[in-house]
């Protein structure tokens, strides 16, 4: 449960805003670079020169997302409610296995 919702619920109500094959391909690609960027900017904290790379890939990811939802039609759902930020990458997951 995550707010009085099931990750069933959250990722089903997030899949009604992402049916356009171009935004649902925008999001195979840009939620993963989004995710993958936050270890990697850990990281770079000891490594000197290595931010820019996590910082392009979070910027990267995003211009994905934006693009994806101008082909949708419809705003990015966290637009309406902040927890969505944090369904994404559930149904990220939930798409690679073919249940979204």
């Amino acid at each position: 449960m995550f707010f009085n919702k099931t990750w069933e619920d959250w990722i089903a109500q997030y899949a009604t805003s992402h049916q356009n094959p171009i935004n649902r391909f925008c999001h195979t690609i840009g939620i993963p670079l989004i995710a993958s960027s936050i270890p990697i900017f850990v990281i770079s904290i000891f490594v000197e020169g290595l931010w820019i790379v996590p910082a392009a890939m979070f910027v990267v990811g995003w211009i994905f997302q934006f693009v994806g939802h101008a082909f949708e039609g419809k705003p990015p759902e966290f637009f309406k409610d902040w927890r969505f930020l944090f369904v994404g990458l559930r149904w990220w997951f939930a798409k690679i296995q073919g249940r979204a």
